[in-house]
């Protein structure tokens, strides 16, 4: 899967979860750019990016993410794997 599709895929989960018409996401993206990313909103959005990819995600993984790029990169590298 291309970085792009993932991307459109994460819009529709984040426009979802944040309960936003339309998100417009880039590799810098963080909690900070969207007021509703809070720690509950945080754990249910993972909760749906695990489900609609189909993977599942360490708890370390998760810690060093800061950004939307660092989702992406993990996203990919469980695709390959």
């Amino acid at each position: 899967m291309e970085e792009n599709q993932i991307i459109e895929r994460l819009e529709k989960i984040f426009s979802s979860v944040f309960g936003k018409e339309s998100i417009v996401l880039t590799r810098t993206t963080s909690a900070g750019d969207i007021a509703e990313w809070n720690s509950l909103n945080h754990m249910i959005l993972i909760s749906e990016v695990e489900t609609a990819f189909n993977l599942k995600f360490k708890l370390k993984e998760l810690n060093k993410m800061q950004h939307v790029g660092d989702l992406i990169d993990l996203i990919i590298s469980k695709s390959i794997v």
